[in-house]
């Protein structure tokens, strides 16, 4: 089944399992258990990036505390933390939560949020596809376990559709309207009339020429 993390699959296959368990627990409805996922998620990030800075760290809020503390304060690397931090922050209200509340809307924030730590840490941190970052979390794709079709998929289904009668009864209709627009342009001969106009100026040249042979004459 597709998942929406499956570009992480070549750069870390434990964490591609551990957030498309995180998905599949969002699409049979377990919310509160999708959350913590996604912050157990947040953690193995956490610690992967770490790597060799993780000395005496134990849980996660000390390794944030140490990986905000090496940031370069870019854009890229505030987001990132930030974004951990929210996974953390409502895994840690699921896990500990006195009832089930069936939050599905935290839940799909905590999935998109995760989705967004994923593409930052396999591009800069494991040199991961650029092309990467212009990926966006499709819903459809949560909800299903299918992918999206494309524009010459959905447009070569919709051809199909067509019944061959129909296809047939278009190429037939063509070279009658064709035939019929040959015809009414043969049967219309065009008719050469003499203007009235034309007359006039016959006889009116006739009578001058008549006059001026008379004048020559005497």
């Amino acid at each position: 089944m597709a998942t929406n993390f499956d570009f992480l699959k070549k750069t870390d296959k434990n964490l591609f399992e551990i957030i498309s368990e995180a998905e599949k627990l969002y699409r049979d409805e377990y919310f509160e258990q999708c959350m913590g996922q996604t912050r157990r998620f947040a953690e193995n990030v956490c610690k992967n990036v770490l790597g060799k800075k993780r000395t005496t760290e134990d849980t996660f809020d000390q390794m944030l505390a140490t990986l905000k503390d090496n940031s370069q304060g870019s854009e890229q690397e505030k987001e990132f933390i930030s974004d951990l931090y929210f996974l953390k922050k409502c895994g840690n209200k699921s896990v500990h939560s006195s009832s089930v509340k069936k939050d599905g809307i935290n839940a799909l924030e905590c999935l998109q949020r995760a989705f967004e730590v994923a593409i930052n840490y396999s591009v800069y941190n494991r040199n991961g596809d650029k092309k990467n970052l212009n990926l966006h979390y499709d819903i459809e794709l949560l909800a299903t376990g299918k992918k999206d079709k494309t524009l010459a998929q959905k447009y070569s289904q919709a051809k199909k559709k067509l019944s061959p009668k129909t296809q047939n009864k278009k190429t037939k209709k063509q070279p009658t309207k064709k035939l019929a627009q040959q015809t009414s342009i043969k049967s219309t001969p065009r008719k050469s009339k003499v203007s009235s106009y034309w007359i006039f100026v016959g006889i009116c040249s006739i009578i001058t020429f008549c006059f001026v042979i008379f004048l020559l004459l005497t």
